[in-house]
């Protein structure tokens, strides 16, 4: 036993040994005295551990010099045992494990592919999978947020369940497949995706690397290696739902290719120690990225066989009915297999060779077979199949002249690409390809043979320009290319009196010859010197602009359908979806590249992002709206991104300008609001909900600017959320808008103007609208005090103005909203919340006498609620019992005068339920701070105490700089409070005592006494507070007690009342006959409730103890409850009996918890005296 502590020991100090980083350590330096834990005499560490593996202080040849620890990124190549060479430090040999844990490095990518996944599985599972996974996550977070990480993680996957099941029944795929393999197959599908969501979301727990590392890589290669598969799938389960079923082949040809690229080229774990590298001279060693070569092999399999073997499966009857297909089954194989190609330069063959002359001999010729294949089946499915009306050379010369073009530039840019020009047999090959690909493809399209040494001249120069990086000859290229194109155009289109989208041909034609030669002159301008690259600037912003037209015009134009059919779309959706992101893509690498500015991507990706609204909102002005609001909101984002330099951040006359444009903007977009308002909601908006809506999104605009350059000013903080709270209100409450604030174009007059409401929707009495500007008021004010816009904190008198204020309007809104026909109780209204206001305010920050006026408010709020509700309705019962019996119309208005007494009675019992748990829940808050001043100020007097006795030559001024520091503490809250404030207690519970009593004086009217209600109602109880006058000993660990008495209390009672109710018929006389069926239900559940009594006795009694349990008697009570779940008749005492089984199981869990802890803590107290 000696011998094991002692080892244990030894290890103990040689891991903190290893663990030790702090250079001035004395176990850093050789000078340390070595620790002398030894058996017989040896030195334990020294003869046990080889020497690389030895702390500094075990190692007595290092010099001094070396001994301190080395940061540097790379190691020498000596040998490492070498007592010359340069060891790393501690902490880095300690990080050198084989496992690193660490934040996973890959969310992104995997977000990327399996949030849209998730979104369309919700979307198939409906209303109740998306209620279950919410309800879980919520718990989830809640158990998290409690520190319990374990229930958390188990509370995830329990969701994730939970909402699978869901799904299997709400999403019927077997009937919308139609056919049971696939039904099976799509549910499977799902289940995947669910499982790699749930693995996803495992790998987010940090406790989980810590104690199951393996767990975690193996969590990681899981996804790596199955989300191609099932996102490539759903993604092309999602567009095939979209756009039809003719090219989904394609369509999982495109994202299969697209999740290749993501996550078959090789990367490094996340979970992996990056020391490793530099064993290796830098290269990562294969161990170290988390696929290994059969995953590669498996994703190259599904990249070239996948979208074959589906395109195969449906459409398998027609596959071989014509060229067209045949080329289809090509394309699909050799499509994918030059992207794999393509990937083979970033590492995606690693698992082939690594060699590289290998591999280079793999791409070209490899790549040589697949673009001729590639080339001629595009010739067949494309070329001649869509644009054979424009090649104007005959048969068979048109077929040769369109593979030599075809098939030389695609051969050219492959040998460009692949860096295999590079000498001058090479050069001079690539010109002649150049040249002849150039001369043919202008015959290809008709070009006059007269003019044909252009075309050929444009091809040298452009051959030039990629070998000898000549910009005079790539501006020769622009010239000649622009001359080109426009002589196509002008002989093909030029003369056509054809009208499209509202203008002429020949006006398309001249928008599309500029934006070509826009385009073509961007590269040349880009590689100009960097003086000149506002050239480059001018050149895109052009063409974007001219693109943002062009589609404007085609996509978002009235007459953009030809016959009216839907189907024959003259520029589709996804056109101007990828011209956006190709758009982004190039902005981005230009930026990166440092060929523009950032106000050029500024400008350029604002009008590139705004053609995506035409997509959502069909108005001709909404590419060019959009643009302006988007380049008022995102220059805190675009132009000040360098948080770093003190230039980048925005002057304050600056922030006021871009305020003034976001305003700006957002009154030019009010139509575009207007019109999307009027789409979503099938009819015109109001005129508040329109205001509100533009005051919310000005807030919302100027959002980047406060959190990004002005966060440090608490004044534009609170004023913008003052701006966004006044738009969501008047979006809510839509407020009558008077006439000066609207604004009234063509557009809104019309949409006004329409008489389809009333012939739908009749003639509707309107209510007035008016005292919703008294709730906006009410809350406005409310967000400026508790933002201190409004310093009531500070001034008694403000705050008295500010509360009277407060209830006034809230009384008026309440008395005009919802008891419009009955006046006598407006006064008593207004009275009740100004009282209530009153109380809130001034409990939350006291003066120096409402301490004592405080109680007395509440007992007036306490008065007037027996008054307020009495007096409801009293006239006009009174006049309905005074009147003798009329016809049946006078009848029936007596019985609605009595309904709406009783709604306008249930409505004042709401309204004091809320109040009295607004007190009550201040006063709990008020008393919980009041607590935690107080055990402040007496650990800072104990601090005091101390300090003053220890120390008899403490400084002067420490000593004041203490005394002013106690003096801060604010002795009214604490010491006033205490003496005049013990009210407080006793009040708060009052009112939490008549909220919950009134609740369940609802329940009853509303639903009846509803069982289930009880358990939301309870938990009210824990806003009672400690107070001796009512209840002696109720402290802090007896706050539960009230919620479990009242809810088996509530239960008991009701279950008699539902037995005396089922036996007693409503009669007048006794009913129940000895031995008799009604006799026999009493008894038989009278009896079974009695059983119920010894569990929750015992479970309520240990609630008020929190004393541990050391018998078990809970556990024998436990067989009492199950006779009330099998045999009983009341739903009630059923719900006691399962109730009392939970209790039972939950006393002794605690109990064991309690014992456990007590071990724990004896046994830290005996090793720790």
């Amino acid at each position: 036993m000696i011998q094991r502590l002692l080892l244990l020991q030894i290890g103990h100090a040689f891991s903190k040994t290893q663990t030790q980083t702090h250079p001035s350590s004395p176990l850093s330096t050789p000078s340390s005295p070595l620790p002398q834990l030894t058996l017989s005499g040896i030195p334990a560490t020294a003869k046990m551990i080889p020497p690389e593996l030895q702390p500094r202080s075990f190692r007595p040849y290092i010099a001094s010099s070396i001994s301190s620890p080395s940061f540097s990124s790379s190691f020498p190549a000596a040998s490492p045992y070498s007592p010359n060479s340069n060891f790393p430090s501690p902490s880095t040999s300690s990080t050198r494990s084989r496992f690193s844990a660490s934040f996973f490095a890959h969310n992104t990518r995997i977000a990327l592919a399996l949030a849209p996944c998730a979104a369309f599985l919700l979307d198939l599972g409906g209303a109740p999978v998306v209620a279950i996974l919410t309800l879980g996550l919520m718990i989830a977070y809640i158990i998290d947020s409690l520190n319990f990480k374990s229930g958390a993680f188990f509370c995830v996957w329990a969701s994730l369940i939970a909402a699978q099941i869901a799904f299997f029944f709400s999403s019927s795929l077997i009937f919308t497949f139609n056919s049971i393999p696939l039904g099976l197959l799509a549910a499977f599908l799902c289940a995947q995706t669910n499982f790699l969501i749930g693995a996803w979301a495992s790998l987010q727990f940090k406790w989980i690397q810590l104690e199951n590392p393996t767990i975690v890589l193996a969590l990681e290669r899981l996804l790596f290696a199955c989300v191609p598969f099932a996102a490539s799938s759903i993604f092309t389960w999602a567009t095939i739902s979209a756009v039809g079923m003719q090219n989904a082949a394609y369509y999982l040809m495109i994202f299969s290719c697209v999740f290749y690229w993501m996550f078959a080229i090789p990367r490094v774990s996340s979970f992996r120690s990056k020391q490793e590298v530099k064993y290796h001279g830098g290269e990562v060693p294969d161990d170290n990225f988390i696929l290994s070569p059969l995953e590669g092999c498996f994703h190259t399999l599904n990249l070239l066989f996948f979208p074959l073997v589906f395109h195969v499966a449906s459409h398998y009857s027609v596959i071989f009915s014509s060229a067209a297909s045949v080329c289809d089954l090509l394309l699909l194989f050799f499509i994918p297999f030059l992207f794999q190609l393509y990937a083979s330069t970033r590492g995606a063959l690693w698992w082939v060779t690594k060699n590289a002359n290998q591999l280079h001999s793999i791409r070209v010729v490899n790549g040589a077979v697949a673009l001729i294949v590639v080339v001629i089946c595009l010739e067949v499915r494309v070329v001649f199949h869509s644009f054979g009306r424009y090649i104007q050379v005959p048969p068979p010369l048109n077929y040769l002249l369109v593979t030599v073009t075809m098939l030389g530039g695609a051969a050219g840019a492959g040998a460009s690409a692949l860096g295999m020009i590079s000498d001058a047999f090479s050069y001079w090959s690539f010109t002649a390809l150049a040249v002849t690909v150039s001369s043919a493809g202008a015959i290809v399209v008709g070009f006059p043979l007269l003019f044909l040494p252009l075309p050929a001249i444009a091809g040298f120069e452009f051959a030039r320009f990629v070998t000898k990086k000549s910009l005079s000859s790539y501006f020769s290229f622009v010239v000649l290319g622009s001359l080109i194109v426009t002589l196509f155009v002008v002989h093909n289109f030029w003369d056509l009196n054809i009208w499209m989208a509202g203008m002429s041909l020949k006006s398309f034609c001249k928008l599309i010859i500029a934006n070509v030669v826009l385009a073509m002159a961007v590269p040349g301008l880009a590689l100009l010197p960097p003086k000149l690259h506002f050239l480059s600037e001018i050149c895109l912003i052009s063409h974007a602009l001219l693109l943002c037209h062009i589609e404007n015009r085609f996509f978002n134009y009235p007459g953009f359908y030809y016959h009216g059919m839907e189907e024959d779309v003259m520029y589709p959706s996804y056109m101007v979806i990828l011209t956006t992101f190709v758009g982004l893509a190039l902005v981005r690498r230009l930026s990166v590249d440092h060929r523009i500015g950032p106000k050029a991507v500024w400008i350029l990706t604002c009008l590139y992002s705004s053609k995506l609204s035409m997509l959502f909102i069909s108005s001709k002005p909404v590419v060019w709206v959009s643009a302006v609001l988007l380049l008022a909101v995102t220059p805190p984002l675009l132009l000040y991104k360098e948080k770093s330099r003190t230039g980048s951040k925005m002057k304050p006359w600056k922030g006021y300008v871009h305020g003034g444009v976001v305003v700006l903007s957002i009154w030019l977009f009010r139509e575009t609001i207007f019109e999307a308002l009027q789409w979503w909601n099938g009819r015109a908006p109001s005129d508040g909900l329109l205001l509100g809506f533009c005051i919310a999104l000005t807030g919302l605009a100027c959002v980047p600017i406060v959190a990004l350059h002005f966060s440090h000013v608490l004044p534009a903080k609170r004023c913008l959320v003052l701006v966004v709270a006044t738009g969501l209100l008047f979006i809510l409450m839509q407020p009558p808008i008077p006439l000066a604030w609207t604004y009234r174009s063509d557009i809104i007059s019309a949409a006004r103007q329409s008489s389809d409401d009333i012939s739908i929707y009749g003639f509707m009495a309107s209510k007035p609208t008016w005292p919703s500007w008294l709730l906006i008021v009410a809350i406005l004010l409310t967000l400026a005090a508790v933002t201190s816009i409004i310093p009531i904190k500070y001034v008694v008198e403000l705050r008295t103005f500010f509360s009277i204020a407060i209830g006034i309007a809230l009384g008026v809104y309440i008395s005009a909203e919802y008891f419009l026909q009955a006046a006598v109780l407006h006064a008593l209204i207004v009275v009740t919340m100004v009282c209530t206001s009153v109380f809130v305010v001034f409990t939350h920050f006291p003066s120096a006498s409402s301490t004592k006026l405080l109680p007395w408010v509440f007992a007036l709020l306490v008065a007037l609620f027996p008054v307020t509700y009495l007096l409801e309705g009293q006239l006009r019962i009174k006049s309905i019992l005074g009147d003798e019996v009329g016809d049946l119309a006078e009848e029936d208005r007596k019985l609605t005068t009595l309904l709406a007494v009783e709604g306008a009675r249930t409505s004042l019992l709401g309204l004091y339920a809320a109040i009295f748990m607004l007190i009550a829940l201040e006063i709990k808050f008020e008393l919980a701070s009041l607590m935690r001043e107080k055990s402040l100020e007496r650990v800072g007097i104990r601090h005091g105490q101390s300090s003053e006795s220890s120390s008899s030559n403490f400084a002067p001024r420490m000593r004041f700089m203490q005394q002013r520091r106690a003096s801060t503490v604010p002795t009214f809250t604490i010491k006033r409070m205490v003496a005049e404030g013990a009210w407080m207690p006793a009040v708060g519970n009052v009112a939490t005592i008549m909220c919950f009593a009134i609740c369940l004086i609802l329940n009853v009217n509303l639903t009846g006494g509803s069982t289930q209600a009880i358990f939301f109602l309870a938990p009210i109880l824990l806003l009672l507070n400690q107070d001796s006058d009512f209840v002696a000993g109720f402290g802090d660990k007896q706050r539960y007690f009230p919620v479990t008495v009242a809810i088996s209390a509530y239960l008991v009672l009701t279950a008699l009342y539902s037995i005396w109710e089922d036996t007693w018929h409503g009669n007048f006389g006794w009913s129940l006959e000895i031995g008799g069926p009604d006799w026999f239900f009493a008894v038989k559940n009278l009896a079974i409730l009695i059983l119920t009594f010894p569990s929750h006795i015992l479970f309520n009694r240990f609630v008020w103890s929190s004393t541990k349990q050391t018998d078990s008697s809970p556990m024998i009570t436990l067989p009492l409850n199950l006779p009330s779940i099998i045999i009983s008749d009341v739903i009630k005492i059923r719900i006691l009996g399962c109730l009392g089984i939970v209790y039972t199981i939950a006393q002794t869990i605690i109990s064991r918890q309690q014992y456990i802890s007590g071990m724990n803590l004896g046994v830290f107290l005996q090793f720790n005296p």
